[in-house]
């Protein structure tokens, strides 16, 4: 039993359902055949009753609230299932009475039904009627908001209804005839809306940062980042046609579009959106496109686009140039007093800016084109729709610019300056490059008979305009004037600044950035078609190089095919602000002018630099030859060169006289002075070996005045083309330290070579107005030295020194006169055309060959007397006098010409004596030339064996001490 219960148990532990539970025990009960199990299991089963009682009373009592509201919705859900039946029980016994009923009277009724659709269409009718009654007013309200896409839906449906279904409506005959007008222009004012936003809109925010930057000058600039209200707004312009044309979009009740807004709203507010429709400009066009597909007025519209293009994009022009002058007016800059090719560049820069955005925004509006051709059945092309491209934009403001260009480039005057009678070969795109440079008839000055100007209905939108900016300039009691009055007229044209061919140099960068950006969106394949690079590379290669070469021939020619070129000098003013000290050649500043001016050129136009080399390599080659033919004419007489110019030509002598101290000291003339004092001695054996180089050269011949230069006009000349040669050549070397390498220049292969030719000439050229300014100083220090010669060799040779006192004149030698008057002019020139170190090096050591001229002279008298001596004595006095006066310095060598001639008073004997108590001072040559003058002069001298044993003596005299002069110096050394 108690294996049963625990089975039972079991049973229910795993299986609680109640079903289970009662089979289970009716099984037991069946199985079990002991009455007193049976009893078991009854007490067992009341008890587990009791139990379960006992359990669902506690339930109830804890779950009687939830138990109650579970019987009362169960009672409810009973009661209306219970009453749905009835209902629909009673539906079902109306519905076959009805049914009943209307079998009976079938007819009637479909005649009703057939009425009532017909009434329903007529209301249908009318509302439409109705609503289209309302479609002017609603137009007009989407237009004037510029909701164009609304109103082109509503337009072709009101059309297409009115077309259709109520096309048999005679009472909207009127309003059908204004709504077809409507759709037939409707497409006008898109067009131009659509023109606005693609030239006006798209390049109304540019241009206004220099205008922002002058704000605080005009009332109304209250806050830093606050802006007045510009003087000239391009965004408040529009196209020709108005937006609203009273005649196609205007009621007969409407006096004004603001009325009209306020009508049609509160007629229809909630169909009107309240974003700005032109909020996104890009959008905006996508609509007006979408509109003009609705209207199916795409081809009208792309032939509109390409015959208004270029003539928008000259508008812009326009609207930039006052724009500018705008700027500059606000910077109290007068443009027609000031010629600013600046101006020009920020016209430029503006323009590339705006052009760039007009393109920008044609492709915009070829994108929504090119959806609006790939979305039409059957391709574009079948429709008749040949869509434009982004090359024909670009074509056209290429020629806009051309145009531009030639304008302010002055093509036609270019043309005409290195060409008179040449026509223009460069083939133009456009008729207008054939009408600008064909002969224009002479037209009559108009003269108008009568002037509104004062009257207010005569004014224009743009003298408005002007009026708005004076009264604002007028008002900041700043400026005067107006800036249209600034602009420069031109005929039909105004400019910024003034045209001219000069004006390439400052726009050529930034217009090949501009023309780079385009053959760059072109593509290679496309690049060499760019039309303004094919202008631009003629106008610099067939007009601008050649007015430059003109100009710069004029320029020089001007200045070095005068009578004498060499004695035309640069202005006080010029040279001051040259900052030279002595005077230059006029023809030397034109030419480094020139050639500044064409490295001007080559830093501007940089992609031209080697043919603006090869201007300067031509221009300083003929210069160079324009010089030396100067120089020539000069020094050279019947084609025979002087002794100082063909001196200067030798190049062994050139390269002596240049190898010496002097010439060195000269070069370096801060050393000179430290050089002299340190190397006193070494200075004069360098004058000692100049004046044996040419004493040795001259000989004892007499020199001709033919073979030197007497008029000291020409020395001066020559001292001014040495300053102006060597300052050409100092500059000129400045100019090529400064000129980029081959690398930088945008040259390349055969370029490259011809470029480094170029520079090499170049350097050559510099070298040799160096050379020239070189030669030009040897002549001048040559051309002294031989007018020494030319005077003191005849007087040695020809002189009568053995005069008697009191009985001839002891005046100074009247060649001694003309040479100290010629040093002294030659002094005078030389003072004002040289420096003074390269004064210094004219006069310095010119006393040393004086002497030595004077000294080896005494070889040539026949005879001197003591009066001759002192006569002689006189003659080196006023000469050394006159030396140092001119080089500042003692001149001593003139003193030991002077004690060599006072030797002569001694007898011979007593020279002899003189040697041995005084020491050698002078060469044996030099003692022997005496001696023999003694023999000569004096009487009572002996015959000539005795002559000749006084030389012998002399000659051992001098081998003595110059043996005791020796032995001591060995002392000396060994000493130290």
């Amino acid at each position: 039993m108690a294996a049963d219960t625990g089975r039972y148990r079991n049973a229910v532990n795993k299986n609680k359902d109640p079903s289970g539970l009662l089979i289970s025990v009716i099984r037991t009960l069946s199985s079990s055949d002991d009455v007193q199990d049976r009893e078991t299991e009854k007490g067992r089963l009341e008890e587990a009753f009791e139990t379960c009682d006992r359990d669902l009373d506690e339930l109830i009592v804890q779950h009687y609230a939830e138990l109650t509201t579970a019987i009362r919705t169960y009672q409810s859900i009973t009661e209306r299932i219970t009453s749905s039946r009835n209902k629909i029980k009673q539906v079902k016994e109306n519905l076959l009475s009805c049914k009943m009923l209307l079998h009976c009277k079938r007819d009637e009724l479909r005649k009703l039904w057939i009425e009532g659709i017909e009434h329903k269409h007529v209301l249908q009718l009318l509302d439409e009627i109705e609503s289209i009654k309302q479609v002017p007013q609603r137009l007009e309200a989407y237009m004037a908001s510029k909701h164009y896409l609304h109103a082109t839906d509503m337009l072709v449906t009101a059309v297409e209804s009115l077309e259709g279904p109520l096309l048999q409506v005679e009472g909207l005959g009127d309003l059908r005839l204004e709504l077809h007008s409507k759709k037939l222009n409707i497409h006008l004012v898109l067009i131009d809306e659509l023109h606005r936003h693609l030239y006006i809109k798209s390049t109304s925010r540019l241009g206004h940062k220099n205008k922002d930057k002058n704000a605080a000058r005009l009332p109304g600039s209250t806050t830093k980042d606050a802006s007045p209200m510009p003087v000239l707004d391009v965004s408040s312009l529009s196209t020709p046609r108005k937006l609203l044309d009273s005649s196609q979009f205007s009621t007969p009740g409407s006096s004004s579009v603001r009325e009209l807004q306020q009508d049609v709203r509160e007629l229809n507010q909630s169909d009107l959106p309240e974003v700005d429709p032109e909020e996104n400009s890009a959008e905006f066009m996508g609509i007006l496109i979408k509109a003009l597909a609705k209207l199916k007025k795409i081809p009208e519209t792309i032939k509109a686009i390409m015959e208004r293009l270029e003539p928008e994009l000259k508008q812009i022009v326009k609207r930039s140039t006052t724009q500018i002058a705008d700027h500059a007016y606000q910077r109290g800059e007068n443009l027609a007093q000031e010629s600013q090719p600046r101006l020009l560049l920020e016209l430029l820069e503006l323009l590339f800016d705006k052009f760039k955005a007009v393109a920008q925004a044609h492709s915009v509006v070829l994108a929504h084109l090119q959806k609006i051709a790939v979305q039409c059945p059957g391709g574009a092309h079948e429709e008749g729709i040949k869509l434009y491209e982004q090359a024909d934009v670009s074509a056209k403001i290429q020629t806009v610019l051309q145009v531009l260009l030639m304008e302010y480039l002055d093509v036609k005057n270019s043309r005409s300056a290195t060409e008179p009678s040449a026509q223009l070969s460069y083939a133009s795109t456009g008729s207008e490059f054939a009408a600008f440079f064909a002969k224009k008839k002479p037209q009559r000055a108009k003269q108008s008979l009568f002037k509104f100007e004062s009257s207010s209905h005569a004014i224009s939108m743009s003298a408005y305009l002007r009026e708005q900016r004076r009264e604002l300039y007028s008002k900041s009691g700043e400026l005067q004037g107006g800036a249209d009055d600034n602009l420069i007229e031109g005929g039909e044209m105004k400019f910024v600044c003034k045209p001219g061919a000069r004006n390439i140099t400052v726009i050529f960068q930034p217009l090949l950035r501009f023309i780079q950006e385009i053959e760059m969106n072109m593509g290679p394949g496309q690049a060499k078609q760019c039309q303004l690079r094919a202008f631009l590379t003629y106008y610099i290669n067939d007009l601008f190089l050649n007015q430059v070469r003109t100009e710069i021939n004029k320029e020089i020619e001007a200045v070095s095919k005068a009578a004498d070129p060499l004695k035309i000098l640069a202005s006080a003013d010029t040279m001051k602000v040259l900052g030279v000290q002595r005077p230059l050649l006029q023809s030397t500043v034109v030419v480094e002018k020139s050639i500044q001016d064409l490295m001007s050129l080559m830093q501007d136009l940089s992609a031209y630099s080697n043919q603006f080399l090869e201007m300067v390599c031509d221009k300083l080659k003929e210069y160079k030859e324009i010089c030396n033919t100067a120089y020539r004419g000069i020094v050279q007489c019947e084609e025979k060169l002087t002794i100082s110019a063909s001196w200067s030509k030798d190049e062994d002598i050139s390269r002596l006289l240049q190898s010496l101290p002097n010439w060195a000291n000269m070069a370096q003339p801060r050393q000179t002075r430290q050089k002299r004092e340190d190397e006193e001695d070494f200075t004069r054996a360098a004058f000692a070996k100049e004046s044996e180089v040419l004493t040795g050269n001259l000989g004892d011949k007499l020199i001709p005045q033919n073979e030197i230069l007497r008029d000291v006009s020409d020395l001066k000349a020559l001292a001014n083309l040495h300053e102006s040669m060597e300052w050409l050549a100092c500059r000129l070397k400045t100019f090529f330290a400064n000129l980029p390498h081959a690398s930088n220049s945008q040259v390349v292969g055969e370029s490259e070579r011809s470029r480094e030719q170029i520079l090499q000439t170049l350097s050559d050229l510099s070298r040799g107005f160096q050379d020239i300014a070189d030669r030009c100083l040897l002549v001048l220090h040559l051309e002294v030295r031989v007018h020494c010669f030319h005077y003191l060799i005849p007087l040695t040779k020809q002189g009568n020194y053995a005069i008697v006192a009191n009985v001839e004149s002891m005046d100074y030698d009247p060649l001694v006169v003309k040479l100290n008057k010629d040093i002294s002019a030659i002094e005078e020139a030389m003072g004002a055309a040289l420096q003074q170190h390269k004064f210094q090096y004219i006069f310095e050591g010119l006393g040393h060959l004086i002497s030595c001229i004077l000294i080896n002279g005494a070889q040539y008298f026949k005879r001197i007397s003591e009066s001759g001596i002192k006569k002689m004595c006189r003659n080196i006095f006023v000469l050394q006098q006159n030396l140092t006066n001119i080089t500042m310095s003692r001149e001593a060598d003139l003193d030991f010409a002077r004690q060599y001639y006072e030797m002569l008073y001694n007898t011979a004997d007593e020279l002899l004596n003189l040697v041995v108590d005084q020491g050698v001072r002078y060469t044996e040559l030099e003692y022997i030339n005496a001696l023999s003058l003694l023999h000569r002069s004096q009487t009572g001298v002996g015959d000539l064996s005795t002559q000749n044993i006084r030389l012998q003596r002399l000659k051992e005299i001098i081998c003595e001490q110059a043996a005791i002069k020796q032995a001591t110096k060995d002392k000396k050394i060994t000493t130290v």
